[in-house]
């Protein structure tokens, strides 16, 4: 026979009082935990350079294969959208609206890259909050021919120069960076210092920029 509703009220109240405090323990636990499922990879250019991101904040391209610092984060922010964090150095690299690249401590829009896949399997990656103005062409990461850091909007996606093959080593599960924003920051101040001594070169990778860059 099954007992009555009044028999049941004070046993209901506790196993009520016992499911609250089971659900709502894990529900406060999981929000500390890693949500977003990405990868540790190289990035490698189709010019024939792994990218890296150096300690001092510089970005450019090595052929080294053993070399800690081209491992890279790929953080999922958005549908196809990632972040591009240094695994040594925990900088995000990130693009500038006038088309540098440079490094950040803080994870803010200029972060995001738009991850699309081209032909033959290489990723393009391009800036998520700046293109042309009136062609509406992306800018895109890239490495030239000797494995400097380009400017985005002088790299076009059906080049070379913005080819690149991930080398994933492993899947790890990331927390969802803290989003900056821009205003936060100095636009000097957003940046990694690195050895140049140009403004131009510490917002493209520490890398010197050609008025002549061909892709």
């Amino acid at each position: 026979m099954l007992p009555r509703p009044k028999d049941c009220k004070y046993p209901s109240q506790r196993f009520g009082f016992a499911v609250q405090e089971i659900m709502t323990f894990p529900l406060r636990k999981a929000v500390s935990e890693p949500q977003l499922k990405g990868i540790v990879t190289k990035l490698y250019s189709r010019q024939g350079f792994h990218l890296q991101l150096q300690a001092d904040g510089t970005i450019d391209g090595t052929k080294e294969e053993d070399n800690g610092y081209t491992v890279f984060n790929l953080i999922p922010v958005g549908l196809r959208v990632v972040a591009i964090q240094g695994v040594q150095t925990k900088l995000y690299l990130a693009m500038n609206s006038d088309g540098y690249l440079y490094t950040s401590e803080h994870f803010t829009p200029e972060c995001k890259f738009k991850e699309s896949v081209f032909e033959n399997y290489y990723v393009t990656y391009s800036s998520m909050i700046y293109r042309q103005q009136q062609s509406g062409r992306g800018w895109y990461l890239g490495l030239n021919k000797e494995g400097e850091i380009m400017k985005g909007n002088h790299v076009k996606k059906n080049k070379p120069a913005a080819h690149f093959l991930p080398k994933p080593l492993k899947v790890a599960m990331y927390r969802e960076p803290s989003l900056h924003d821009l205003t936060e920051f100095s636009r000097s101040g957003s940046g990694t210092p690195t050895k140049s001594r140009s403004a131009s070169a510490l917002l493209n990778g520490g890398k010197a920029v050609s008025q002549n860059e061909s892709t």
